[in-house]
């Protein structure tokens, strides 16, 4: 579980857009459609094979949001300081491969076929931004 305390601008602008981002990645990844989104230090992304993912690349945290057009469960939760996100594991890039490694299994997915280039500049650039 990863939270944040938020300040009142990034609170009533950047919030209400990841909640909304949310919801929007694993309806693309349902009609296997890819797209970024950059929320904050956040990204989310879906893919032609019905894949969406949430990630933080700062702390290489990542949560599937949907798989093979399927949308899968995340907990999200805000109050009016703070917000907390359960991740479900961890990611790096090697080479063209993403992979991520679930927490609580220990179960480590390679796969092949996602835009590592793009999660790669994307991932740069906020840690350039936000580092």
């Amino acid at each position: 579980m990863w939270g944040g305390r938020l300040s009142s601008a990034y609170r009533a602008n950047e919030l209400s857009r990841f909640a909304e981002e949310i919801k929007y990645i694993p309806r693309r990844a349902a009609e296997h459609d890819g797209r970024f989104v950059t929320v904050g230090s956040l990204v989310l992304f879906s893919t032609g094979t019905g894949d969406a993912w949430l990630l933080d690349p700062a702390d290489r945290l990542a949560a599937r949001l949907a798989r093979n057009g399927d949308p899968e469960d995340l907990y999200f939760e805000e109050t009016e300081a703070r917000f907390a996100i359960g991740w479900k594991g961890n990611y790096r890039i090697a080479a063209d491969a993403f992979i991520y490694t679930d927490r609580d299994t220990g179960r480590v997915l390679t796969i092949l076929g996602y835009p590592i280039q793009r999660l790669a500049q994307l991932g740069s650039e906020i840690s350039n931004m936000f580092g």
